[in-house]
């Protein structure tokens, strides 16, 4: 018991509890077809699952200062466009490598500019985040669709499929990008000032500005940062899809969301860590790929994933009062 009680403590009960839910995943899925064990399903699970991580790490900091980013998927977007309207400039499908990293730039730049905006308005203002996020999507899906005329930009140079499709000694490139991804939230989470500062200010605002801590600075930072991380995910996505719209994965953003509470985020700020919300990005894409599999409907899904978060949130109050 003992044994049991160290490894509990030192991996964490909210990873062990989300690693048996994969587990009866995964299990489940594989009585149910033999296919879901297959390479292909897998190799089909690594290539769709990063741009669905990346965004929801964008959406992940703002939660953790007490927060949300409703306009993490149009940030994506604009960035993806501002590197499309770069590449297009140099030649489309003839640009050269030179011109996709000054795109790669430009998109990095649009993102953190969007994020920086908002943190801004947040952090000096006083607005609430889901205001002027909200305030923010609108604007940026306005403006794609100004800059669009409501169409898409395709035709991109053949080596950007290398980035969305290519792996690398047999491990897909977009989730080479995710997991270095993931390494840097995490160290930068539980190693760095600004991480202590981010749990703080979840916490409790009023408490960390008392104790010193620059809270405008941090609030401006997280939401720089997430719209960052959104232009990677948006030169991700131009590279899957050879097209950039600026409806690309609208559906994606309540399920990031759902993600992050899935993993163990406190919907109210200050609590939480990335491995957790890594292994719930993987059941949440485990059972949209396992229902694919055995021919339910794609709304299913959605669905499915609602009823799991609900099962998980009753588990949690169940283990509480048996440990009280």
């Amino acid at each position: 018991m003992s044994f049991l009680t160290h490894i509990r403590e030192s991996i964490g009960s909210e990873v062990l509890s989300l690693f048996s839910a994969l587990v009866v995943v995964v299990v489940g899925f594989s009585i149910a077809t033999p296919l879901f064990l297959s390479a292909s399903n897998f190799g089909s699970i690594a290539f769709q699952l990063p741009v669905l991580g990346l965004l929801t790490l964008a959406m992940m900091v703002p939660i953790l200062s007490g927060g949300l980013n409703l306009a993490i998927i149009y940030t994506a977007n604009i960035s993806g466009l501002a590197m499309a309207a770069v590449l297009m400039h140099f030649g489309g499908a003839e640009a050269s490598l030179g011109a996709f990293f000054l795109g790669a730039i430009a998109a990095i730049v649009v993102g953190g500019l969007s994020g920086l905006l908002m943190g801004l308005v947040v952090a000096y203002l006083g607005a609430h985040p889901i205001l002027v996020s909200l305030a923010m999507m609108i604007f940026l899906r306005g403006l794609g669709e100004f800059l669009t005329h409501g169409g898409d930009i395709s035709g991109f140079p053949p080596y950007m499929e290398t980035l969305g499709h290519g792996s690398l000694i047999g491990v897909p490139v977009p989730l080479l990008i995710f997991l270095a991804a993931v390494f840097i939230w995490h160290i930068k989470l539980s190693r760095t000032q600004h991480g202590f500062s981010v749990y703080m200010i979840g916490s409790n605002i009023d408490a960390a500005e008392y104790s010193g801590l620059h809270t405008r600075r941090t609030l401006a930072m997280i939401y720089t940062l997430s719209g960052v991380i959104c232009a990677v995910a948006g030169i991700l996505m131009a590279a899957r899809f050879n097209s950039v719209r600026v409806g690309h994965g609208e559906a994606l953003l309540l399920v990031t969301v759902l993600a992050c509470f899935l993993g163990g985020l406190d919907p109210f700020g200050g609590f939480g860590r990335v491995l957790p919300v890594v292994i719930a990005l993987i059941i949440l894409q485990c059972l949209s790929s396992g229902l694919n599999l055995i021919g339910a409907n794609q709304h299913l899904s959605t669905a499915v994933w609602g009823l799991f978060l609900i099962g998980v949130m009753a588990m949690r109050w169940v283990t509480s009062r048996l440990r009280e």
